[in-house]
């Protein structure tokens, strides 16, 4: 199996609107927009705060389907961006997955939920997203093989936000950190 590192880099935007005509002007093309609603667990060996690592259980609906996946995103491999491996698998039941998390000690951490829209552009997905409590942002991101050189990929990313005229308020944190933080 090939390890895959996710290249994403996300930016607090001020209007959707704006930033949707930019993409679609760019010719990205719409591909689904999803509610998504993520609970995030903490390990009963390490806290996940402090190793930058992330388990969750997502809940996908769109108007045609709906879907489950547990991911784990390890910690983020450079100062840029958040660059790190992500491993994600397809589920049947959120409970019954939630159960065995915590009969293994796993701890429900957060729930964090957002409306996407997702576009495709090139081999790069750019998501605007809506996350409850914390409000728009954006994300752009590449998965590449293990081993491949990424900073090709980070460099494309960036390149993208400014084409699409963002060129600051990135955040390397996660929305799940940014809503923890608020509080």
């Amino acid at each position: 199996m090939v390890k895959m590192i996710e290249v994403e880099a996300k930016a607090k935007i001020n209007n959707f609107d704006d930033v949707r005509d930019k993409i679609e002007k760019l010719g990205a093309k719409l591909v689904k927009i999803e509610h998504q609603e993520d609970l995030y667990f903490n390990s009963p060996i390490v806290d996940f705060a402090d190793t930058d690592e992330a388990l969750r259980i997502r809940k996908t609906n769109t108007d045609t389907e709906n879907n489950l996946f547990i991911t784990y995103k390890g910690p983020k491999i450079d100062k840029k961006s958040k660059t790190r491996e992500e491993i994600e698998m397809e589920i049947e039941d959120k409970e019954k997955c939630r159960k065995i998390f915590k009969h293994l000690g796993f701890v429900e951490a957060r729930e964090v939920i957002k409306d996407r829209e997702i576009f495709k552009y090139k081999n790069y997905e750019l998501s605007l997203d809506h996350v409850k409590g914390l409000g728009p942002y954006m994300e752009i991101e590449i998965l590449v093989e293990d081993g491949t050189d990424y900073n090709d990929a980070q460099k494309g990313l960036f390149d993208l936000f400014a084409k699409l005229g963002i060129t600051d308020n990135f955040e390397r944190t996660s929305y799940l950190e940014l809503l923890e933080n608020k509080n």
